[in-house]
């Protein structure tokens, strides 16, 4: 199929391209949240920038949505409305930023585009009145096992925590740098100046999945964004895991991959405990990765994908 699909979320992107169809991927004069393209990635020949004039004549199959807007910029650049003209789909990517469980989805109660929950949580608290829902999990290309641990530091990764602040739980960087050295990843991260909190930046993926592989934890911190990624990268290089208790990460995790609570106290005792127990942290990484490849593995994510667009009425 012959699908036009925003780059909005890069690294759900990177693995929704990895899949066996064309990828028509907007590209505007100076880029911006509407037309950013590739962005230099390293994604198949197949996933290919696509001027609006260009995508007119493109004989697009469906239109993968992710945000309310592209259904008007979907229209005026195809000439053909999704949903209606020309199959469609609505992947939510996000928790809802209202009220938790009474917030009503941008999509609710129309019948022409379905709405696919990236996780379960996200399904059950977002109101979608009589929209057709489905859910896929994601799914993420493996980094490999590249875990040593040998820095007896903590990982963190979150973008622009200082605009994001509670969402992105950056409030509790402190307490956690009190039990061992935060080494901080991701977008705006410079912005942080905390005791014990090292922003380190934006790194390349590659780069990125070694350092973190270098440091004894991973500590996920999110109180109220859908399952990040980075989670999952985490437990695919073989990790172990302290996580808030919060949203789908409450189930992400097993027991035996690391600890999982609302109890902040009980998160930096975990810590410590990795910290002074590298063979436990190496134990705890190994489940970890166990658990993402079988549960979040890439190819799974990419046939229910298949199911779902090869379902859509032409």
């Amino acid at each position: 199929m012959r699908l036009l699909v925003w780059h909005v979320h890069g690294s759900w992107t990177t693995a929704f391209v990895q899949g066996g169809h064309e990828y028509l991927l907007p590209i505007v004069d100076g880029g911006g949240e509407w037309g950013r393209g590739r962005c230099g990635r390293p994604w198949p020949s197949r996933a290919r920038e696509v001027t609006p004039a260009q995508l007119r004549e493109a004989d697009v199959d469906a239109v993968v949505l992710q945000r309310p807007e592209e259904i008007e910029l979907a229209h005026r650049w195809l000439g053909r409305r999704p949903g209606t003209e020309v199959p469609a789909v609505f992947v939510e990517h996000n928790t809802p930023r209202g009220h938790a469980a009474t917030t009503r989805h941008p999509l609710a109660d129309q019948d022409a585009i379905p709405i696919v929950h990236v996780t379960h949580y996200n399904d059950l608290m977002w109101d979608s009145g009589t929209a057709d829902t489905v859910v896929i999990d994601h799914g993420i290309p493996d980094p490999g096992h590249h875990y040593t641990g040998e820095l007896d530091r903590v990982a963190v990764l979150v973008n622009e925590p200082r605009r994001r602040g509670r969402i992105v739980g950056a409030d509790l960087l402190s307490a956690f740098a009190r039990a061992a050295p935060v080494d901080l990843y991701g977008i705006g991260v410079g912005e942080i100046a905390l005791d014990g909190v090292h922003p380190v930046g934006d790194l390349p993926s590659a780069q990125l999945h070694t350092e973190l592989a270098r440091r004894r934890v991973y500590v996920h911190t999110a109180r109220w964004t859908s399952l990040g990624l980075s989670l999952l990268e985490a437990m695919q290089l073989g990790m172990p895991v302290v996580a808030v208790a919060s949203t789908e990460a409450a189930t992400a995790v097993p027991p035996d991959a690391g600890v999982v609570s609302t109890d902040v106290d009980r998160l930096t005792d975990a810590i410590r405990t990795f910290r002074s127990d590298p063979a436990l942290a190496q134990r705890a990484g190994k489940a970890a990765r166990e658990h993402a490849l079988a549960h979040f593995g890439l190819e799974e994510f990419l046939r229910r994908w298949d199911a779902l667009l090869g379902s859509l009425s032409p």
